[in-house]
């Protein structure tokens, strides 16, 4: 009997940590305070604003990389209503295109919606950072899942913006994506 409670309370340890880390020090711990004095200032009207080129890579379950893209933005905005159209092309010659139709409060809160996105996003932008969440249907040729989606985005000095997202389905992480968003500049097409 000793040894079944020695085993039910190192189990009980090992889930705590657990918990504890994941509350403590995750990636999903973060909170959009922790960047409140952030520089340069991220605004969503200046850096996501535009052709904006993109490139990244999806992590699956096992954190191994399962596809790579490049994608093509255009952002559209007039004042805190904007449009961002996305076309994704992957490794394995499929394409995506996405349209979201975002909504910036005076206080920084963003909405978001997409046509794969069930309900609305929300967000909020604050110092150097944007995060967002939202539940991601993923296409019925993959499943058809709703994922719950963490999205942060986080402006570098040069204005380069990095993107990473995790999607979970019952609290289990099972993809993430990491990506880089710039301004398009004239002629980079044709030089690649």
């Amino acid at each position: 009997m000793d040894s079944l409670l020695l085993v039910a309370l190192g189990a009980g340890i090992v889930l705590a940590l657990g918990w504890i880390k994941n509350r403590l020090w995750s990636f999903k711990a973060q909170k959009p305070g922790d960047y409140v004095a952030g520089q340069p200032q991220f605004d969503l009207r200046t850096h996501l604003n535009g052709p904006v080129v993109c490139e990244g890579v999806i992590y699956g379950p096992l954190g191994r990389v399962s596809s790579r893209f490049e994608a093509d933005f255009d952002v559209q905005w007039s004042g805190n209503t904007g449009i961002m159209k996305e076309h994704f092309r992957y490794d394995d010659g499929s394409t995506q295109d996405r349209e979201w139709q975002l909504t910036l409060g005076n206080d920084g809160r963003i909405k978001a919606k997409a046509s794969d996105v069930v309900g609305t996003g929300t967000g909020v932008q604050t110092g150097s950072a944007v995060q967002l969440l939202y539940k991601y249907k993923l296409p019925d040729e993959a499943g058809g899942h709703v994922l719950d989606a963490v999205d942060w985005m986080y402006l570098a000095p040069n204005g380069t913006i990095v993107n990473r997202s995790q999607f979970r389905k019952f609290g289990i992480q099972v993809a993430e994506l990491v990506a880089t968003m710039r301004p398009a500049q004239e002629g980079m097409k044709d030089a690649a």
